[in-house]
């Protein structure tokens, strides 16, 4: 499957980045999951502006633990009018084992917008 998909975004989380049991918060995943999908939307239709306007399905399937590489694969679902849907698969590749392991997948909802109204507008160059 990720020969289809985009490599958008690879990081390695850090003790900051962590809950009392020792996991990575979710807030610190979705923050990477918008990132990712910024970069893609941008790679489908130029850069326009975009802003987020929905995470929808997210869905936590395993924890990510500190010294994990988060690897944050896209695709674009669906182009609209004003709109860009993007589907964000994360994977972890567990630090101690190498096992690579599907943690978390989401889709990210943006709209194009005017820089000096915030009115959306049409997408272009997709």
């Amino acid at each position: 499957m990720k020969s289809k998909l985009h490599l958008a975004l690879r990081v390695t989380l850090l003790p900051r980045d962590t809950n009392k049991h020792g996991t990575i918060f979710g807030g610190v995943i979705l923050s990477h999951i918008d990132l990712a999908a910024a970069i893609q939307a941008r790679e489908t239709c130029g850069a326009q502006h975009f802003v987020t306007v929905a995470m929808d399905k997210v869905v936590f399937h395993a924890p990510v633990f500190i010294g994990d590489v988060v690897s944050f694969y896209t695709e674009t679902v669906k182009v609209g009018q004003t709109s860009v849907t993007t589907k964000v698969f994360v994977e972890a590749k567990r630090g101690e084992t190498g096992e690579e392991v599907r943690v978390t997948e989401a889709e990210v909802v943006f709209v194009a917008v005017d820089k000096e109204t915030w009115e959306p507008v049409p997408v272009t160059g997709c």
